[in-house]
């Protein structure tokens, strides 16, 4: 007799936290955190910024912005990962290097971490930092008319949230505000995770999962998204974006799906430092003064 199954084809905690733990698959984990942590005070020596700009009313609910070079600039803003329970936007201010040499304004979202506030509350806050962007932003440069958002694992996960908010009955703003989205190694379906050695720290159940999965809630929407995920990733993460794909797609939505060869979980967001990337190329082309044609955008 089979043993009952907790999620899919897997029947114990230790076979879902084998796909799901990503710092497991490395001999030193920390060196990205290294990387990351010095690579972003570089970033904040040499590019012209701002830090800790309140977006909401708590003390975490705050943006660092990298202005562009230039005024009327394309804007990107990157909501970072950690599983919602670590890190902040100061531990990324590395994603403007690559950016900013095209003349990208980049904000970086700070937000409250888990278990000292759930999914749901993390979630709201990052749509009051984007609704912040979209109605301030050009008072720091940035054209509200070209802003693209993303952000990686966890981060991907609330920006592809952000892309199935009700933007104008809840915030009053155009329905569909963003002209693209960079996902990265994403989480899209939550379940999972219930199952996982997170679960005493981020307290899924069936509400924050129905109400937080973005696989289950997509609608039509005219942004064009890339996914994006390391070659050496595990089987589940790749599943989830693909599936998103697959159903981003299905609902008539336009998606590339872009994977990393040679890349892990934690290397597939360094393009965002050199402006001669996969990931920056695609989004100065789609935060150009037009639109790409749809042709740019192709199936897995």
């Amino acid at each position: 007799m089979k043993p009952p199954m907790l999620y899919r084809q897997f029947a114990s905690q230790a076979e879902i936290d084998a796909e799901y733990n990503p710092a497991a698959r490395l001999s030193d984990p920390g060196a990205y955190q290294r990387h990351y942590v010095e690579q972003s005070r570089l970033a904040r020596e040499r590019l012209p910024g701002l830090q800790g700009v309140p977006f909401g009313p708590t003390l975490a609910e705050t943006l660092d912005i990298f202005p562009a070079a230039q005024s009327d600039a394309p804007v990107f803003v990157f909501i970072h990962g950690g599983y919602w329970r670590a890190f902040s936007a100061g531990d990324f201010s590395c994603v403007a290097l690559g950016l900013h040499a095209l003349g990208i304004t980049t904000v970086v979202v700070n937000y409250a971490l888990a278990p000292w506030v759930g999914i749901d509350e993390i979630t709201r806050q990052t749509r009051a930092a984007l609704a912040w962007v979209l109605r301030n932003i050009e008072r720091h440069g940035g054209d509200p008319a070209r802003v693209a958002v993303g952000g990686h694992s966890a981060g991907a996960h609330l920006a592809a949230m952000a892309l199935q908010t009700r933007w104008s009955d809840d915030y009053g703003l155009p329905e569909d505000p963003f002209r693209a989205a960079v996902l990265v190694s994403g989480l899209y379906d939550l379940e999972p995770l219930r199952h996982s050695y997170l679960q005493p720290q981020i307290q899924l159940d069936d509400g924050v999962i129905r109400r937080n999965s973005p696989l289950f809630s997509i609608r039509a929407c005219p942004t064009p998204v890339l996914l994006t995920w390391g070659g050496e990733e595990s089987a589940e993460f790749v599943r989830q974006s693909t599936t998103f794909h697959s159903a981003w797609t299905d609902a008539g939505n336009l998606s590339l799906c872009a994977p990393q060869p040679g890349a892990d979980h934690y290397s597939a967001i360094i393009g965002f430092e050199q402006s001669a990337s996969a990931m920056c190329e695609w989004l100065e082309g789609q935060l150009g003064p037009q639109r790409p044609a749809d042709r740019s955008l192709e199936a897995c």
